[in-house]
């Protein structure tokens, strides 16, 4: 008979052998250090593809000087451009090429040279027909002089038969257009008519008046009633 304690040496082994089995295999299981690792790292962002990165700020920020320059330069040239035009069609309208309205000394030369130039032409008297026929080729021409020339034959005779005297007296003349070479007048005349044995009559007139400046004087080329 074999003694109490070996029985009992061989009990122990086999628990052991049995809780040995039943043991979690520790070689297999996670590192609990990796997993906390894990846990406190998150995931880092890939810097290379941030749109964010500062050398894409750098380049924005030195790109948007040349576009704002460029934009500034075609603004300016556009704004010229318009001023330009503008300016053009203001010293192209009437109203600016119309000499009567910006240059006093020449709209004064041609309303003296227009109104002594009437004078001259439409006075005359029974003995001096021949010295007004004479005036009016140095003052008249063109279609003015041809339209004195076929009248004046008939004022002739009439002075002559009734011994009529005229007399003109430019009392008004306004140039409403002048330009470098000719003008347009609107003239009013006092004419005073004398007849032997008869009181004077007095009557006024209104002419239109076209002049145009040839070899530094101004003819008088057309002339018409109103």
């Amino acid at each position: 008979m074999r003694p109490r304690g070996g029985a009992t040496t061989v009990n122990n082994t086999a628990t052991d052998a049995t809780d040995a089995a039943d043991a979690p295999d520790v070689t297999e299981a996670s590192d609990p250090t990796d997993a906390t690792a894990e846990k406190a790292a998150p995931d880092e962002p890939d810097v290379t593809d941030t749109p964010g990165a500062p050398d894409d700020v750098d380049v924005s920020r030195r790109r948007w000087p040349r576009v704002l320059g460029a934009l500034l330069a075609v603004a300016l040239i556009a704004t010229g451009g318009a001023l330009y035009v503008e300016g053009r069609q203001l010293r192209d309208t009437p109203a600016t090429a119309n000499l009567a309205l910006t240059d006093a000394a020449a709209t004064t030369r041609v309303t003296g040279d227009v109104s002594s130039a009437l004078g001259k032409i439409f006075s005359y008297g029974p003995g001096a027909t021949a010295a007004t026929r004479a005036a009016a080729k140095e003052v008249l021409a063109g279609k003015a002089l041809q339209q004195y020339a076929a009248l004046f034959g008939q004022v002739e005779r009439q002075s002559a038969d009734q011994k009529l005297t005229l007399t003109t007296e430019v009392v008004r003349a306004g140039v409403t257009r002048l330009t470098g070479s000719s003008a347009h007048l609107l003239v009013f005349l006092d004419q005073v008519y004398e007849r032997r044995g008869r009181a004077p009559t007095t009557a006024s007139a209104q002419l239109t008046v076209v002049a145009e400046l040839r070899e530094g004087r101004w003819w008088i080329v057309e002339i018409g009633s109103t």
